[in-house]
């Protein structure tokens, strides 16, 4: 039997989204009797763990911080066992949502207007807001640099800026971006193939974290995107093309706004969801791939030091 490690939950805010994936990936896999499947936590104990059950591939369902950073993958890379997703590198830059940026500019690749602030400088609060009029222009976007799932992303105008900003003090850093109105489109990477795109509507005024996992929420989903062929295309191969100068692997999430006939690359997702609600395996079940036969994709891309 194939011996199969799940990391599931870890320390980061997304860590709840992260055992309800377990819980779907496991339901699946353990309805065929040739896996060994084990399901872990990936806490002090790991490696004693990683090193006892001895597994063919560890399937990398953490999301956020120390699980979709880089942090956990240099571990399997140190062990040299074979897991999923994107490596260290990958995984480090993908999440960083400064250094993404700069390489999806560097590689001509659209993305909204930011900057970098730090809670360390001690500025004047009006003369910031007015120099942010002057740089990017209000409504704005503050969020973490390296958090998932829109975990503390807030959209500000000039009279809720400072007091959103004050909200992420705890992270020393943060980005502030241009904020894009305009059609959220998402596109799914599979196997450095496009497997397809997806539309969202939310009822909320963006597709915050509430929006993403609250059924309450009532998000629109709309397969196939309704738009022309041809902008379908330049989407895809944005997407992709992202997908490949990060050098991921396995599956990748692209988020873009569609305004005023261009689209605005915001990140791309190196560890998407898998819950009930999640858009990969809606995109790839409009595909005619099942829930299991992507988890299987994932698996068979499974690498080490790649």
């Amino acid at each position: 039997m194939k011996k199969i490690l799940i990391l599931a939950g870890g320390y980061s805010k997304e860590k709840e989204i992260s055992i309800e994936t377990a819980k779907s990936v496991f339901y699946e896999l353990n309805k065929d009797k040739k896996y060994n499947i084990k399901v872990v936590n990936p806490d002090g104990k790991f490696i004693k763990v990683l090193r006892k059950f001895k597994p063919n591939i560890v399937l990398n369902l953490l999301h956020g911080r120390y699980g979709e950073d880089g942090y956990i993958q240099a571990i399997l890379e140190s062990e040299k066992i074979k897991y999923t997703h994107s490596g260290v590198l990958s995984s480090s830059l993908a999440i960083d949502k400064e250094l993404s940026k700069k390489i999806f500019i560097k590689n001509k690749i659209l993305t909204p207007k930011f900057i970098k602030y730090s809670y360390r400088n001690n500025i004047n609060k009006l003369k910031f807001i007015k120099y942010l009029q002057e740089a990017i222009g209000f409504p704005l976007v503050v969020k973490p640099i390296n958090e998932g799932s829109s975990v503390n992303v807030f959209i500000c105008n000039k009279h809720n800026f400072i007091k959103n900003l004050k909200k992420l003090n705890e992270y020393g850093e943060i980005l502030i971006e241009k904020y894009i109105p305009g059609r959220e489109i998402q596109v799914a990477i599979l196997e450095d193939k496009v497997l397809g795109a997806i539309e969202l509507k939310p009822t909320r005024k963006f597709y915050d974290y509430e929006a993403k996992y609250n059924p309450k929420a009532r998000t629109k989903h709309i397969i196939p995107v309704e738009i022309s062929k041809h902008k379908y295309q330049e989407v895809a191969k944005i997407a992709l093309k992202a997908h490949k100068i990060l050098n991921c692997r396995g599956v990748t999430r692209s988020d873009f706004r569609y305004y005023k006939n261009s689209f605005y690359l915001l990140e791309t997702n190196t560890q998407p969801g898998m819950t009930s609600l999640s858009l990969v395996p809606e995109i790839a079940k409009f595909n005619n791939i099942t829930f299991k036969n992507l988890i299987k994709k994932i698996l068979e891309d499974a690498s080490i030091n790649k």
